[in-house]
């Protein structure tokens, strides 16, 4: 089965995620309370060629299986735009990998942001040469095989988390993240607010080092809500 891709998500939303980071995102999720409708963020097996890749961009999917990667090659050469992220869920199969170097590179030609695979790959060397970023369970040099069967953007499961074709896919060193695009709106909210919390905690340890080093009075350390738990315990 193969369906048409998903619109593209908006740009300044795109902007506004690479501003944060995946545990940011993970941390948005969980503050609007949507831990209860399932996991965001991918198996932690499932992570980047190089650490130093990112990823951020609209899923696509594609639905394979058994080292087969023929759905793989129509996705890869019929992306209507630049901007999406291939996910596949290849069933955590490791006998085979399901991309190499070749197709990497026709993806990034393509426009291709990114690429999730529960499954392997191979030709780390040359995927980390091209700077295409590519976040799988490891690696298997024995190639796929191509046969009929799977489907192009269809809803999957990957690394343990649901993925509908027009979610937000982002993935860093720490891993990957998947937030349904309707709830975008109060992740983001959520995820930019803990960004804030965050900046501010940075600044207070940074006042206490610099109290320490001058010899000063030093500030309180501890953030609020940890005092206040440890006092409710006293």
């Amino acid at each position: 089965m193969i369906k048409e891709f998903p619109e593209l998500l908006p740009q300044e939303v795109i902007e506004r995620v690479k501003k944060l980071n995946v545990p940011l995102l993970c941390d948005g999720y969980k503050a609007a309370g949507l831990e209860k409708e399932g996991w965001c963020c991918m198996d932690a097996a499932i992570s980047p060629v190089d650490r130093k890749m990112t990823l951020v961009g609209t899923a696509m999917t594609v639905d394979t299986e058994e080292g087969n990667n023929y759905m793989i090659h129509v996705a890869s050469y019929t992306a209507p735009a630049e901007g999406y992220i291939m996910v596949v869920d290849g069933k955590n199969y490791a006998k085979r990998a399901y991309a190499g170097g070749l197709i990497m590179g026709a993806c990034q030609a393509v426009g291709y942001s990114g690429m999730v695979v529960d499954g392997y790959t191979r030709d780390r060397e040359d995927n980390i040469a091209l700077g295409y970023p590519v976040f799988s369970r490891g690696f298997m040099p024995c190639g796929p095989v191509k046969k009929d069967g799977g489907s192009i953007n269809t809803p999957i499961t990957c690394g343990g988390v649901a993925v509908e074709p027009g979610d937000l896919v982002a993935g860093d060193s720490d891993g990957v993240c998947v937030i349904p695009r309707r709830h975008l709106d109060i992740v983001l909210e959520k995820a930019e607010e803990k960004l804030a919390y965050e900046e501010n905690r940075e600044k207070k340890i940074a006042e206490y080092v610099e109290a320490k080093k001058a010899g000063r009075e030093l500030p309180e350390l501890a953030p609020a809500w940890v005092l206040e738990m440890a006092g409710k315990k006293n």
